[in-house]
C-alpha cells in the first residue's frame, strides 16, 4: 500500500522568503480577500454555464493553487471530492506539461478517473497565472458534464465502457482554443454544445481569478505568493493538529456493508490517532469487483479527508494544510483503491460510505463530533431519449435522502451528504424534458428514531409525456442495507424503487412508455442516542407535523395510544372524555 498524504506535507513554512513581513491581520483579510474571489469566480462560471447540473445543482469546484501544486482557496460552495482531487490532477498535468513549458492562456484538461475524481464524466481543467513572466498561481475547476459519450450503465465491466476518456492535454495554446481538442471531444458527445458551453464557461471565469488574484497581490504588497500560501497552509495545519492532539489517542475500527450487486460489499475502516497524526487505513475491504461502483484512490483520499476536516475542524478555512496530518492507506485493487481498468462510473456508490465508516470509528473517540449515516451515496437517475424538438437527450436529476442525526440536533430532511449538491429544480427538468413530476413529498417514518431523529427521505415520481419510448437508468444503494443509527438510535428506511408501483432493480437500465410513472423513495437518515431519551415535547411536535405516524410514535417513542389520541384530534378526545 503507498500512503497518499496532502500536497506538500514535507515543505517547511518559508516565511523569510518574503519581500516584507505580514501581520496576522493583514494575513486574515488577504485570506478573506481570496475566499471572495474564489466566490465570485465560481458565480461567474455558474452564470455562463449551459447545464443545469452547473447552474441549478452546483455540482462544481473552483480552487486557487501556488506555483508548488498547493491549494490555499477555493469557493465557498464546491464539492468536497473535487477539492481534495485538484491537487492531484494537477500534479498529474506537470508531469505531462512542466511548468517550465507552460504560458500565459494555456488551460490544461482532463478527464482520466485515476488522475482526477474517479469518474469520466468530472472534468478538471487549470490555467496557469502568470505575473509578467513569472508564474505565481494556478486556478482550477473541476465540472460534471452528464454526457461524456460511450453508453455508460450500472453494468459496465471496464471503464473502456464508460465514456470518452481525455488524457491530459492542452485545450487552450496562448489564450486560443486548440480545435484538434475540442473537435475529438465534440464528436464523441450526443449533447456537446452543452458540455462545450460549460468548459467556455470555465475560459470565462479564468479570466476573472487571473484578473482579481494580480490586483490583489499589487494592492497588498504580495512580492512572493508562495510566502503567503506557506503561512496560511501552516495556520491551517497548525488548526487541525491542535484539534487533533485534544482528543484522545487510540485505535478504533468499524465496517459498514454496501449493497452492491449480487452480493453486499464490505469496507472496513481502522483510524489509528497518535499525538497530532491520523491513519485511516481500509484494510479488510472487499476486492474491487467487475461493476462500475469502484472508488480510485484520489476520490477515497478526498472524501476521507473531508470526513476527519469535518470531525476535527470544520471551522478553519480548507486548503491543503489541514490535511498534512492525514495518512490514508487502502490495498491496491481492493474496492476503494482499484486498479486500471476498472469500471468506475458509479465511485460515489463506495466513496460515499467513506465519512461514515470513519464517523462510526471516531463515534468510539469522540460521540459528540459525529453525524450518523445519511440516506447517501446521493440518488439520481438519468433519462434518454428525445425531447419535443425532435433532439436526442440525456438529463440527471438529484434527488437527495435525509441527514443523519446530529450530535445535538435532528438531521434535516433531503440533504445530500457527503457531496453537497443541490436538489433539481423540478420546473428546470421539466421544460427540458418530456417529462411531468406528479409527486415531491416527504415520507413519513423514514428517519431513524433516537434522541435525535434522522432526516426524512422522499418520494418523487416521474411520468412520461413523450410518444416515443424513454430509458431511465439508475444506481442506488441503501436498499438492502438501511442508514444506520449511532450509539443506540434507530436506522432510517431503506430506500424502493418503483414502475407503475410494481418494485424495479435499484441498479438497472428500463425502458418506459408514455403514461409510465416511475417513483423513487429515497432512503432516511439513521438516529443518535436511544429514542426513550427524546423529550416528549420533540415527539407530539413530529406527530402534528406529520414527520411521524401513531405507530411509530407508540412502537419507537413509548407514548399510549391513549396520549396519541390526545394529541393528534385534542377535541375529539375530550368529547370522548365527557
Amino acid at each position: 500500500m503507498v500512503p497518499i498524504r496532502a500536497t506538500g506535507h514535507n515543505q517547511k513554512m518559508m516565511g523569510s522568503s518574503m519581500g516584507k513581513s505580514i501581520s496576522a491581520l493583514q494575513l486574515g483579510i488577504i485570506w478573506q480577500r481570496l475566499t471572495g474571489l474564489m466566490d465570485e469566480v465560481a458565480q461567474t462560471f455558474v452564470r455562463t454555464s449551459f447545464s443545469v447540473v452547473v447552474r441549478e445543482n452546483w455540482d462544481l469546484a473552483c480552487s486557487l493553487m501556488d506555483a508548488n501544486g498547493r491549494v490555499f482557496a477555493q469557493s465557498s460552495r464546491s464539492i468536497p471530492s473535487f477539492l481534495g482531487t485538484m491537487p492531484r490532477t494537477l500534479e498529474a498535468m506537470l508531469k505531462r506539461y512542466p511548468k517550465h513549458t507552460l504560458e500565459a492562456g494555456d488551460v490544461l484538461i482532463s478527464n482520466d478517473p485515476w488522475l482526477g475524481t474517479g469518474h469520466l464524466n468530472d472534468i478538471t481543467m487549470v490555467r496557469p497565472i502568470f505575473r509578467g513572466a513569472e508564474l505565481v498561481a494556478f486556478v482550477g475547476s473541476t465540472f460534471h458534464t452528464v454526457d461524456i459519450g460511450g453508453a455508460p450503465n450500472p453494468f459496465a465491466k471496464d471503464s473502456y465502457e464508460e465514456g470518452l476518456c481525455i488524457p491530459v492535454l492542452k485545450i487552450c495554446k496562448r489564450g486560443e482554443e486548440n480545435l484538434d481538442v475540442v473537435s475529438f471531444i465534440k464528436e464523441n458527445l450526443r449533447e456537446p454544445l452543452e458540455t462545450l458551453g460549460d468548459i467556455r464557461a470555465q475560459f470565462a471565469a479564468y479570466e476573472l481569478a487571473q484578473t482579481k488574484l494580480l490586483a490583489l497581490l499589487q494592492q497588498e504588497s504580495i512580492d512572493d505568493l508562495t510566502a503567503v500560501t506557506d503561512q496560511i497552509l501552516q495556520r491551517s495545519e497548525n488548526s487541525m493538529r491542535r484539534m487533533l492532539e485534544s482528543m484522545p489517542d487510540g485505535e478504533f475500527d468499524d465496517q459498514v456493508m454496501a449493497d452492491g450487486f449480487e452480493k453486499s460489499l464490505l469496507i472496513c475502516c481502522n483510524v489509528r490517532k497518535n499525538g497530532s497524526e491520523l491513519v485511516i487505513d481500509y484494510s479488510g475491504t472487499d476486492a474491487q469487483i467487475d461493476k462500475p461502483i469502484n472508488s480510485v484512490m484520489n476520490f477515497t483520499f478526498a472524501y476521507s479527508a473531508y470526513a476527519v476536516k469535518c470531525a476535527f475542524d470544520p471551522s478553519s478555512p480548507n486548503n491543503d494544510g489541514g490535511l498534512r496530518p492525514l495518512t490514508i492507506l487502502a490495498p491496491e485493487g481492493c474496492l476503494v483503491n482499484p486498479t486500471r481498468p476498472a469500471p468506475v462510473w458509479g465511485r460515489h456508490l463506495s466513496g460515499h460510505y467513506l465519512p461514515f465508516v470513519i464517523f462510526g470509528a471516531l463515534s468510539k473517540m469522540m460521540p459528540k463530533k459525529i453525524i450518523a449515516d445519511s440516506g447517501s451515496p446521493i440518488w439520481n437517475v438519468y433519462f434518454k431519449g428525445v425531447d419535443r424538438s425532435k433532439r436526442k437527450f440525456v438529463k440527471m436529476f438529484f434527488m437527495s435522502g435525509g441527514y443523519g442525526a446530529r450530535a445535538t440536533s435532528d438531521g434535516p430532511a433531503c440533504l445530500s451528504f457527503p457531496t453537497n449538491v443541490a436538489n433539481s429544480p423540478i420546473e428546470q427538468f421539466e421544460n427540458q424534458t418530456p417529462m411531468l413530476v406528479t409527486e415531491k413529498s416527504l415520507l413519513v417514518d423514514s428517519g431513524g428514531a433516537g434522541l435525535y431523529r434522522g432526516g426524512l427521505g422522499q418520494r418523487i415520481a416521474f411520468k412520461s409525456l413523450s410518444p416515443e419510448p424513454l430509458t431511465f437508468m439508475i444506481r442506488h444503494e441503501r436498499v438492502k442495507h438501511p442508514p444506520r443509527g449511532f450509539l443506540g438510535g434507530l436506522d432510517g428506511a431503506t430506500g424502493v424503487d418503483l414502475l407503475d408501483g410494481v418494485k424495479i432493480p435499484a441498479k438497472s437500465v428500463i425502458s418506459m412508455q408514455e403514461g409510465q410513472i416511475v417513483t423513487f423513495e429515497t432512503p432516511g437518515g439513521g438516529g443518535m442516542s436511544p429514542a426513550h431519551m427524546r423529550e416528549r415535547s420533540a415527539v407530539e411536535k413530529d406527530l402534528i407535523d406529520g414527520v411521524v405516524s401513531a405507530e411509530c410514535a407508540q412502537r419507537d417513542y413509548g407514548l399510549p395510544a391513549s396520549e396519541i389520541q390526545q394529541i393528534l384530534n385534542p377535541k375529539k378526545a375530550d368529547l370522548h372524555e365527557q
